[in-house]
């Protein structure tokens, strides 16, 4: 059985030969190992990857053992991950259909290991994608009087279904702090980041008027910060005088796919750790 460990502590000699002495004293064969120290916090990180092929009956004790006689004395936070346990990850679309399509593509292959236990959405426009996925589909209309009761109604199934993260494939919605709590960087965005960044309801609009020469797309933690939570991932391409509209909305969509299905592949894989709304990216 294959186990993920991530670590973050007050930087110290000693961590490392310790968590890997612990793991070989468990009977577990370490397969990955990686590390960064942020110097000037202080601090530092880790992520370790074991195999409990030979004593697999270790691993039922291993989180309690690992908490008392590590986690503990070096004041660490950190999760484990059983390699056996794929996610339940919750989609949340709005009515643009091109990240939705490319995301359950992926998942469709065997390209995202995890499950989607529902799509749900502020409008019944891509109901039809859903249904030839056949994944639950769920309308719950979002205005200004109903927002309250939109977002009970959405935390009640993202607990019925247990859901362990969303992510928010172009939904036009602010997800406020009643759900982000519930979720501390749980909920991936995605949007469009341009240099410099336009903001409105016709952003390729606006960058085209300006004669931009590069555009792009950031995915990220959702925090209360409007489209301020730590990145994840980014990427750009260029773009020059002879290019229209049309073709910036096309490659920018195509960004926003391939950006965000790549930081749902580091969230997945258990690659990504935030401290002070920074990311840590593992490889």
């Amino acid at each position: 059985m294959k186990t993920t460990i991530l670590i973050n502590c007050p930087d110290q000699s000693g961590i490392i030969s310790t968590v890997t002495g612990f793991i070989h004293k468990k009977g577990g064969n370490i397969i990955y190992i990686d590390q960064h120290v942020d110097k000037e916090a202080g601090v530092f990180f880790m992520r370790l990857e074991s195999d409990f092929e030979k004593n697999i009956p270790a691993v039922k004790n291993l989180k309690q053992e690992f908490e008392n006689e590590l986690a503990q004395p070096y004041q660490m936070e950190w999760s484990l991950h059983l390699g056996s346990v794929k996610p339940k990850m919750a989609l949340f679309v709005s009515k643009y259909n091109h990240c939705l399509y490319d995301l359950l593509s992926r998942y469709n292959i065997g390209e995202l290991e995890v499950e989607i236990p529902f799509i749900l959405s502020n409008h019944s426009d891509l109901e039809y994608v859903a249904n030839q996925f056949e994944i639950p589909f769920f309308h719950i209309p979002v205005t200004k009087s109903t927002k309250i009761e939109a977002e009970n109604r959405q935390l009640a199934l993202l607990k019925e279904y247990q859901i362990d993260f969303i992510v928010l494939a172009r939904y036009m919605q602010i997800v406020t702090g009643k759900i982000i709590d519930q979720y501390p960087n749980k909920i991936i965005n995605i949007h469009h980041s341009f240099l410099p960044a336009f903001a409105g309801a016709k952003p390729y609009h606006a960058a085209f008027e300006r004669g931009v020469k590069i555009i792009g797309a950031t995915s990220h933690y959702v925090t209360e910060e409007l489209d301020a939570g730590p990145i994840i991932e980014q990427d750009v391409t260029t773009v020059t005088h002879a290019h229209s509209i049309k073709d910036f909305i096309t490659k920018g969509r195509d960004l926003e796919k391939i950006v965000l299905s790549r930081a749902v592949k580091l969230h997945i894989g258990r690659k990504t750790m935030v401290y002070n709304n920074k990311t840590v990216i593992f490889s």
